[in-house]
């Protein structure tokens, strides 16, 4: 009887392994085949979506010499690279001032991060647009007051979306950056500051080099995160066109193959950069020193040389 039931057991867990994987698989291809078919349709040779007559790369000289995409195109790279590097330094900053607070306040802080990275994108741009045009209207009028017929008149455009790309981004470099923080080998760093190494030096040389994959992979993450948003650039960006703005107004005039060729860069460029965020953060660890944690040969001997090199110390 017992052998019985485990023969049923055994057949209902392998039953139920199939079914769970069937779902898994259903689960994937209902994500990734709409994306297999618009990169596959946009090397269309036909005129129509619905229709496909043979394989050509027309589309993408046809979408790419249009001046309006290549306007959009590159204020989607400026934005991107401005808030690449606003976030990376931001962020790296704030994480590395957490370190140093009091474990409450800390724990706050921290909470709020990750707040803003689980808030919707749509809540994030709403917010965003509400708080600009409120303190827009506030400061023209003292502009005017103070500056005449030559002052500025401050209004949505590329700048709002590169402070609203920045609050967001910012939040994924510093989660990074502490992750690979609490990862550091901290006895390095003491062991610099107790050879008179001056905080700078021991930054640069000790610090730096251990968070240097992370702020790597963070500058990527936020670049592509940058250059991929839709929302809160549709909020925030005024009369200018990003890439996927200007993806969704040609969408609604109608799918073609052009926008296929549009989207299909648009997911290499998200992937690349992913895929290089990911093998830099993981080349950065499996280069660090097993005990210490830094990328290359930067040993215990090292530290003590940076540490009599630096002014002021006996030789």
């Amino acid at each position: 009887m017992d052998l019985r039931a485990g023969r049923r057991a055994a057949r209902i867990e392998r039953i139920g392994d199939r079914a769970a994987r069937a779902y898994t698989a259903l689960v994937f291809a209902f994500l990734f085949l709409p994306i297999l078919i618009v990169v596959v349709y946009s090397f269309n040779a036909g005129r129509h979506v619905t229709e496909l007559k043979g394989f050509s790369t027309q589309w993408y000289a046809s979408a790419w010499s249009d001046r309006f995409l290549l306007n959009a195109l590159r204020n989607s790279l400026t934005i991107a690279g401005v808030t690449a590097v606003l976030a990376t330094v931001m962020g790296t900053a704030s994480a590395l001032a957490l370190d140093r607070l009091r474990p409450r306040l800390r724990w706050l802080v921290e909470l709020l991060t990750y707040v803003a990275i689980i808030v919707p994108g749509i809540v994030i741009g709403i917010a965003t647009l509400i708080f600009l045009v409120t303190a827009f209207d506030w400061l023209n009028p003292w502009l005017v007051y103070f500056g005449g017929g030559t002052a500025p008149h401050l209004g949505l455009g590329t700048a709002s979306v590169i402070a609203a790309h920045t609050l967001f981004t910012l939040a994924i470099v510093n989660v990074l950056v502490r992750t690979r923080i609490r990862g550091m080998d901290r006895s390095l760093i003491e062991a610099s500051e107790d050879l008179f190494a001056t905080p700078w030096r021991t930054f640069v040389q000790v610090t730096f080099p251990q968070l240097l994959p992370a702020v790597v992979s963070g500058a990527l993450l936020a670049f592509t995160f940058s250059f991929d948003d839709f929302i809160i650039a549709f909020f925030t960006s005024g009369q200018d066109q990003t890439v996927p703005i200007y993806l969704f107004a040609s969408i609604r005039r109608g799918v073609s193959p052009e926008v296929n060729a549009i989207a299909t860069v648009l997911l290499s460029v998200t992937i690349l950069a992913m895929v290089l965020a990911g093998l830099v953060y993981r080349r950065g660890q499996r280069r660090g020193d097993p005990q210490t944690g830094l990328p290359g040969a930067l040993v215990a001997e090292d530290v003590e040389v940076i540490a009599k090199s630096a002014p002021g110390t006996a030789s």
